[in-house]
């Protein structure tokens, strides 16, 4: 008899790939990290309402630590936030607000 499921890391990434084929934007982030605040709170303006985000707080969340190592090896950045666009990986929130600041994240995002 097989199991169902393989290893929690198998998992995770289909979790993950599933999160962020099925939203436009997907921030894995933890309550208390003001970088994931200062995320949050870009993705919160006028010009994103009509943007599907979708907010994974990590530290609220049972498979939180699972999930955290397996975007580190999807994405190779261990900290939070780690932003997706368009299912591709941004990287933290200086990433996300770089890219927000010279508009490739409004192109990435269809707004230009």
């Amino acid at each position: 008899m097989g199991s169902a499921s393989s290893s929690p890391s198998v998992d995770m990434k289909d979790f993950i790939n599933g999160e962020i084929s099925s939203h436009k934007v997907v921030v894995f982030s933890k309550t208390y990290c003001p970088y994931c605040v200062a995320t949050k709170n870009l993705f919160k303006k006028s010009e994103f309402s009509g943007i599907d985000v979708k907010y994974h707080e990590l530290d609220k969340i049972n498979d939180g630590p699972a999930i955290q190592a397996t975007l580190l090896s999807m994405s190779g950045q261990r900290t939070v936030p780690s932003v997706w666009v368009g299912g591709k990986f941004v990287g933290g929130n200086s990433e996300t607000q770089s890219a927000h600041q010279s508009g490739q994240l409004q192109n990435m995002l269809g707004l230009n």
